[in-house]
């Protein structure tokens, strides 16, 4: 009997189903192991994919940009150079040149097309290594955002997982907003809206269908298809493009072949002019140390300064034009001779122009307001303003004669303080000795205000900078910064009134929060009718005195020139009523500039040529004589009261309460002898 039979000769109906069984089971089996393996690896693949959730509140890196006080860009600051732009403000027809050049059907896959993948697999597989990715532009987002560029078979299937996780939780639109924006397109620049700035100059908002397309050609091979390396290249990529959007019906024929032949206007890719590089990397500094560097780099700030543009390119101008004038007359063997200039409102103290140095690539040390020097004879309207204080005025007489002061310091341990021209006029105002720059008159009045009390005086003004208790501060001996001086003299021209400087007027980020807003300050540190004195002095500084040099800008301006010992320092600083600028030429070794350069010669030159550019479309200015103040008839040399306005005369200013008397002011310094 057969084995398959039973007793009754009929066959067993289990052995026929055995078989079937045991297939079904061991493919269920299969199944199962394969399922669950799959979930394993999709686990295993998953489990460190970031999440998407971040997407929304998408915050990449971006440049902070620096305004000026027209709010004109000067400079930015970046990692990345990236500018943001919505993907409603971008035409469709440049969105459309990336999908046809990069994803055509990328309205139509939920985030990884499986037909691209295929193709990319054979072409793979043809070659024998990975030479095509067959990524979508979500793919792609998913790996600017995610993952690692590495072309390896797991990042891939990750990139696929992640692709269709960002599908289902974006919008084509949202998604090809992270696109346009993160994408880098050549030469430093990332995103479509830096692109078009740095090729084209102008916003995305702005392209026509021809640069698009030029555009869209870039992401494949950013340096390859680069305008500025190969034309060619370029233009056939370009072409390219407009024919896969005439193919998937985004444009005409028409359309296309106008566009093919239309001329590009390409911006060239020059390094921009660091007009203003101490002024930025001033403003740098700050924000740095106040934010921290990721802020600064990354967030996007808008930096609004006080900075004006076109008189930073005059200064920057006016500056080189002085040295290389300088240069030329004196043809310097070693050191290429330094300078710096800074120039600010009088009554806010908001910064319009600085300039540091020469050439900011060859140093950074900004000399305007970083570097100590003597001022010489630029200090002398502080000493005179704090006589005025103590009861003097500008007729008051002081004897121009020789004194010898003890002083340990000399080599016969006396010091013998001299004029520039080493002459002596005698009896003189303090009017004649300040026009004139006299130093032994102002050794004098130093010596009989009281050196403390110029020195606080000093301070009240806006020196910070430590002064020596000696009278050689007379003749501008401590080391002081520029910025220091043009705050001091600032207060001088806005009647009494000292501001602190300031360079930044508001902080922005991203998201228009205001991390930091200047109101301009300013304190009344000296009476009014004070500073009016001395600047009334110093207007003649400027008419007849050692500042006539600028006399020619053809305006009211009160100055004074400044020159140290040996020529090794040479100042101008100078005023109108709105605006002061002061200029300081030097060797950073403090050599001298030559017997010649004295402050008159090699910086007031400079300060002209800036203020003639500066104040070229400004109306001349008056400095009106505060309450307080009387204007008398005076001879000019004895500073005595005059009768009638005949030849000699002055008319002088004094305080309503204390006008000069009938015999003048008292004479001081008559003594010639040995002051200890």
């Amino acid at each position: 009997m057969s084995p398959d039979k039973d007793r009754n000769g009929r066959r067993k109906t289990g052995s026929k189903r055995s078989p079937a069984i045991k297939i079904t089971l061991a493919v269920f089996l299969v199944l199962f192991l394969a399922a669950a393996g799959g979930a394993v690896t999709y686990r295993v693949m998953t489990k460190d994919l970031p999440g998407i959730d971040a997407l929304k509140d998408y915050r990449p890196s971006i440049a902070s940009r620096v305004l000026d006080e027209n709010d004109m860009l000067i400079d930015e600051f970046f990692l990345e150079d990236r500018k943001m732009i919505n993907i409603a403000d971008v035409p469709k027809i440049v969105q459309y040149a990336f999908v046809a050049a990069e994803d055509s059907r990328f309205y139509k896959h939920r985030g990884v097309d499986l037909l691209s993948i295929f193709r990319a697999l054979f072409k793979n597989v043809e070659a024998g290594k990975i030479v095509q990715g067959g990524s979508t532009i979500t793919q792609q987002v998913a790996k600017l955002m995610y993952l690692t560029p590495e072309r390896k078979y797991v990042r891939k299937l990750k990139e696929a997982i992640l692709s269709y996780r960002i599908d289902k939780y974006l919008t084509k639109d949202e998604i090809l907003h992270l696109y346009l924006n993160q994408i880098y397109l050549g030469h430093g620049t990332y995103g479509i809206e830096s692109a078009s700035i740095g090729y084209f100059g102008k916003s995305a908002r702005d392209l026509t269908l021809p640069e698009a397309a030029l555009l869209a050609g870039l992401p494949k091979a950013p340096t390859t298809y680069s305008p500025f390396l190969n034309f060619n290249r370029a233009k056939q990529r370009q072409i390219y493009v407009l024919t896969r959007m005439q193919e998937e019906g985004f444009i005409s024929k028409d359309q296309m072949t106008q566009a093919a032949a239309a001329p590009l206007s390409l911006r060239p890719m020059k390094p921009k002019d660091k007009v203003a590089a101490y002024f930025v990397e001033h403003v740098r500094r700050y924000v740095q140390e106040k934010y921290g560097a990721d802020v600064l780099y990354k967030e996007g700030l808008t930096i609004y300064t006080t900075l004006n543009l076109s008189a930073q390119t005059a200064a920057r101008d006016a500056l080189m034009r002085g040295l290389s004038e300088m240069e030329a007359r004196n043809k310097y063997a070693k050191g290429l001779v330094q300078g710096a200039l800074y120039c600010m409102d009088v009554k806010t103290g908001a910064i319009r122009a600085l300039v540091g140095g020469r050439d900011f690539t060859k140093s950074e040390f900004n000399r305007a307001v970083q570097s100590r020097r003597q001022p010489g004879s630029a200090f002398k309207p502080l000493i005179y303003t704090a006589a005025f204080d103590k009861g003097m005025n500008p007729s008051t007489r002081f004897v121009d004669s020789p004194i010898i002061m003890e002083d340990p310091s000399q080599p016969d341990g006396l010091w013998k303080p001299k004029n520039f021209d080493e002459k002596f006029l005698g009896p003189i105002t303090m009017r004649t000795a300040l026009v004139q720059s006299r130093n032994v008159v102002t050794v004098k009045i130093l010596q009989e205000i009281g050196v403390d009390y110029a020195i606080s005086y000093a301070a009240n003004l806006g020196i910070e900078s430590p002064l020596p208790a000696n009278l050689s501060l007379a003749l501008g001996s401590a080391g002081v910064t520029l910025q220091e001086m043009v705050r001091a003299y600032g207060a001088l021209a806005n009647g009494g009134k000292k501001v602190s400087p300031y360079f930044i007027r508001k902080i922005v980020d991203r998201t228009g929060n205001v991390f930091e807003e200047t109101k301009p300050l300013s304190e009344q540190v000296i009476d009014p009718r004070i500073a009016f004195m001395t600047t009334y002095i110093m207007q003649d500084v400027v008419e007849s005195g050692t500042g006539r040099r600028v006399k020619s800008i053809g305006r009211p301006v009160a100055g004074k020139t400044g020159t140290t010992n040996d020529v090794r320092d040479a100042w101008f600083i100078g005023f109108t009523p709105s605006l002061i600028t002061g200029v300081w030429v030097g060797f950073d070794q403090e050599k001298s500039l030559g017997s010649h350069e004295v402050g008159g010669r090699a910086a007031a030159p400079i300060w002209l040529y800036f203020m003639e550019k500066a104040l070229q479309d400004k109306p001349a200015e008056a400095f009106n004589a505060p309450p307080g103040i009387v204007f008398i008839r005076v001879d000019a040399k004895t500073g005595r009261p005059a009768p009638g306005a005949g030849p000699g005369t002055i008319a002088e200013c004094f305080l309503e309460d204390n006008p000069p008397g009938e015999n003048g002011n008292e004479m001081f310094g008559e003594r010639e002898e040995l002051f200890r």
